[in-house]
């Protein structure tokens, strides 16, 4: 933790200040306002990493760092020769698969001739049948020429319904081939259209990581974008501290980049989870008013209001021992009594009890 600068930026900016002599001093009733320190970074909301979601050579690069963009917008151009050449094959087999279907194809029209003369076979098989049928009933022709005739019919019959089976089942496949190619064909047509990369949202370029030229694979980073009016603080705060935070409390936050200017944002956001690198908790606040400007990344410092005490009874933190005692004159003899604390800051502690306006503390020395 920072503690002289937090000091200093929370007196600067709350007018706190304690006067006290080389020879001690007396408490007194004052405005105590009492805030956790935290450092952190400012983001873009709606922030995303651009990536590559096909194969091929960076052809056209058409943003910029800090270039304003808005959703659908066309950032980056693949060439993709392989892309390409799926899409035209695609194109082919549905363009073929569709005229195998169609009235003058030529897969079907042979099946449909041979069905043709399956059904005149049938039908003079038939006539061929019945005929010897009447000879046999007149007994002008044997049992082996009549037996002969029904099995030519029957023959011809189920070469019928064979054919007429075989047709049914090649137009079944055709219609599956032509809804299969459709389906490839909107596939490679999706994957080329990948090879035009656009924006889903409206924002800013915060870094472009390709240049014209370059190889993409599929998953390559592109670029940086988010939100450029969209910003919030992501703080982190110390464990010790993290107990006393709450949405909705009241932020201030200073920045190198703005060395004359306060901004206020209000917690909006608490993540229960424990970062152990450095011991500390993610805070988040948005902007409330004036905002910065969008710089990814800005690292600011802030204090979080936990409290604001327009008139307590007050003494310097500096003359306080241990965490509940101080060192007084009375009687013209130093004593060391104990006080019941309330609230504090860097520099100053609420007294509510122990002591009065008229008890004279003696440094610590």
């Amino acid at each position: 933790m920072k503690t002289n600068l937090s000091l200093f930026f929370l007196v600067a900016l709350l007018g706190i200040s304690c006067k006290s002599g080389t020879d001690g001093t007396t408490p007194s009733y004052r405005e105590l306002t009492e805030a956790v320190y935290a450092s952190g970074n400012v983001y873009p909301r709606n922030e995303y990493t651009v990536t590559a979601d096909a194969i091929g050579v960076l052809q056209q690069r058409l943003i910029n760092e800090g270039d304003s963009i808005h959703q659908n917008q066309l950032l980056f151009v693949l060439e993709s020769a392989s892309e390409d050449a799926r899409q035209q094959a695609a194109a082919n087999a549905y363009r073929q698969a569709r005229a195998n279907l169609g009235a003058n194809s030529p897969v079907l029209a042979e099946q449909e001739a041979q069905l043709r003369n399956a059904r005149t076979r049938v039908a003079n098989d038939s006539i061929n049948y019945n005929r010897f049928r009447e000879l046999f009933a007149q007994n002008a022709t044997s049992r082996a020429e009549l037996e002969r005739a029904e099995l030519n019919y029957t023959l011809s019959r189920n070469t019928y319904r064979a054919q007429t089976n075989t047709l049914q089942r090649s137009r079944d496949q055709i219609r599956l081939d032509v809804s299969a190619n459709r389906s490839q064909l909107v596939t490679t047509e999706v994957a080329g259209r990948n090879t035009r990369v656009r924006s889903f949202v409206d924002g800013k370029v915060y870094e472009v990581y390709k240049d014209p030229g370059e190889v993409v694979r599929l998953g390559d980073q592109l670029a940086l974008v988010g939100s450029g009016s969209k910003l919030f603080a992501q703080l982190a705060v110390d464990e010790s501290d993290f107990g006393r935070i709450r949405v909705g409390q009241d932020v201030f936050l200073k920045a190198d980049v703005y060395p004359n200017k306060v901004f206020n944002a209000r917690v909006s956001k608490i993540y229960p989870k424990l970062n152990r690198t450095d011991q500390s908790f993610r805070v988040d606040a948005e902007f409330v008013g004036e905002r910065p400007d969008s710089y990814y990344g800005l690292t600011v410092e802030a204090n979080i209001i936990i409290s604001q005490n327009k008139h307590v009874l007050t003494i310097p933190k500096s003359y306080v021992i241990g965490t509940d005692s101080v060192m007084i004159e009375q009687d013209g003899k130093k004593q060391k009594v104990k006080f019941q604390k309330g609230a504090e800051n860097f520099d100053l502690v609420e007294v509510k009890s122990g002591l009065t306006q008229a008890s004279k503390l003696i440094p610590n020395e």
